[in-house]
């Protein structure tokens, strides 16, 4: 590898006030994850992003454990908000491309739901509302990256891993996506403070050059809802 990565958390946050300390924490490495589906309306979801992007927090606008019903309203808050980083699944990803073009955010990072078959080289890109029944299908990780390489797709989302229960399907979706001029790779689900340095350790050694792991319920506080900057400062170090 030529060069080290570039590494940055994608985590949740409660309030502005939280994000700004989360943001602070991992001096700035880090998007703050909005998740459409606890929001009631469009408007709501709108509101809050734009709280929190005049805290100066660079959020990614998320569908909420990958809801593929949830990917429309995602659509409408992000082209309304023009955010730093919005997570899509896979069938809509070119679509939200171009409306965030459309919408003069070029600069957006959009990337596209995979999720993991079991089988290193094989995996799941139904992850839309009515391709999920076909959630078995599988293409292999070459064609996958492909179909995303030929529209534009930025980044892959992997979820959910398991932690570390996937890392060979995991290296291979890496190479596969590298091999095809994605450079961005979002492993998810499962990772904690434990585990992150071995899942960005598989990303870097299969070439990724910008890792963005996201972290989510392990680092939050269930008695308060926040979460919790030392956890995020531990993840930095884990990481650095």
């Amino acid at each position: 590898m030529s060069q080290q990565p570039t590494i940055k958390l994608n985590v949740l946050a409660k309030t502005a006030e939280n994000a700004k300390q989360i943001v602070d924490a991992a001096e700035g490495r880090v998007y703050v994850g909005l998740m459409v589906k606890n929001f009631a309306s469009v408007d709501e979801a709108v509101q809050t992003v734009d709280e929190f992007q005049q805290a100066g927090v660079p959020v990614s606008v998320g569908l909420g454990a990958g809801d593929p019903a949830m990917w429309s309203k995602v659509v409408d808050v992000s082209i309304r908000t023009k955010p730093a980083h919005v997570n899509q699944v896979f069938p809509a990803a070119g679509y939200t491309l171009g409306a965030m073009r459309a919408a003069g955010s070029p600069d957006t990072l959009v990337n596209a739901l995979i999720t993991p078959s079991g089988t290193a080289g094989q995996v799941r890109i139904a992850t839309g509302p009515t391709s999920a029944q076909f959630e078995n299908d599988t293409v292999s990780c070459e064609a996958a990256a492909a179909m995303l390489a030929e529209i534009g797709i930025h980044s892959v989302k992997f979820y959910p891993i398991g932690g570390v229960d996937h890392l060979d399907e995991l290296a291979a979706m890496v190479k596969a996506s590298v091999a095809q001029g994605i450079k961005i790779f979002e492993p998810t689900g499962g990772i904690d403070i434990d585990t992150i340095g071995r899942v960005v350790e598989v990303c870097a050694e299969n070439g990724a050059e910008i890792i963005i792991p996201h972290v989510y319920t392990s680092i939050i506080d269930k008695a308060t809802g926040l979460t919790r900057i030392e956890d995020v400062k531990e993840l930095m170090r884990a990481i650095s």
